[in-house]
């Protein structure tokens, strides 16, 4: 049997077979997907659309949803955060969501909103997923310590979020400690206020309130008990029947 299998058999292949995950992506703003993490261009995919990713060991494989066709080879990342898009890709132009964030910036105060228009001014939509950030901080701090990191950033020029949240999060313990810190002014207990009442008044006001439940609760007693009297009194309710009236045995006439 082998010798008449054996014509079509073929040469088995050099590599082995790559093991893969395969998942389907949706193309960011930005042009990009992510994975992992990381984020891989997937021109020419346009924005919004759906890709499949094969992910090997060492590398990323972009391919079209519908037909399956390789777009883009990757090497892949192992640092979180990576962004794999090459400059002259990077789209400059606003969106509505740049539009968005700007205005969510700018509602937080003028410097948040200075560091997002240089954030997008120097990375292009991909500064935006860092833009999301600093505009989230301001439902964590005070909008006011945002503001001041913002100015810290933008005076250092150091446009990263991650710098905007770690100088949020040391001017937030900084205000906490001198609200620990300051001394806590002990308020003199009175009894003598002319907004306070003498003791006998409330004492009396009690009194009044205790005699007017008592009132109210023997009025309720009394009704209860005439109720009760009047229900025994009625003859339906007691089950009692009042005879029929006689009658002449010739006329039929009743008999008063």
């Amino acid at each position: 049997m082998f010798q008449e299998e054996k014509p079509h058999l073929r040469p088995l292949p050099v590599a082995a077979f790559r093991i893969f995950t395969e998942v389907v992506r949706t193309v960011c703003d930005d042009t990009t997907v992510r994975v992992d993490s990381s984020y891989y261009a997937a021109r020419p995919a346009p924005i919004g659309s759906q890709v499949v990713v094969r992910i090997y060991t060492s590398t990323i494989e972009i391919r079209d949803h519908r037909t399956q066709a390789l777009l883009r080879i990757h090497s892949r990342m192992a640092r979180p955060g990576s962004v794999v898009l090459p400059n002259n890709e990077r789209p400059f132009n606003p969106s509505r969501q740049t539009a968005f964030l700007l205005s969510s910036a700018g509602s937080i105060g003028p410097q948040t909103k200075a560091l997002c228009q240089q954030m997008f001014d120097t990375e292009g939509r991909v500064g935006q997923r860092a833009m999301w950030g600093i505009v989230g901080l301001s439902r964590k701090y005070p909008a006011r310590l945002v503001e001041q990191a913002g100015a810290h950033a933008i005076g250092n020029r150091i446009y990263r979020y991650k710098h905007v949240r770690a100088t949020v999060q040391r001017l937030f313990e900084q205000a906490l400690e001198q609200v620990t810190a300051a001394p806590q002014l002990a308020l003199p207990l009175t009894q003598d206020h002319p907004l306070i009442r003498p003791a006998a008044e409330y004492g009396e006001l009690f009194s009044r309130a205790a005699a007017a439940t008592m009132a109210c609760e023997n009025s309720d007693d009394v009704a209860t008990a005439i109720r009760a009297r009047g229900a025994c009194a009625t003859p339906a309710s007691s089950g009692a029947t009042s005879a029929p009236a006689a009658s002449h045995p010739l006329t039929g006439d009743p008999i008063t």
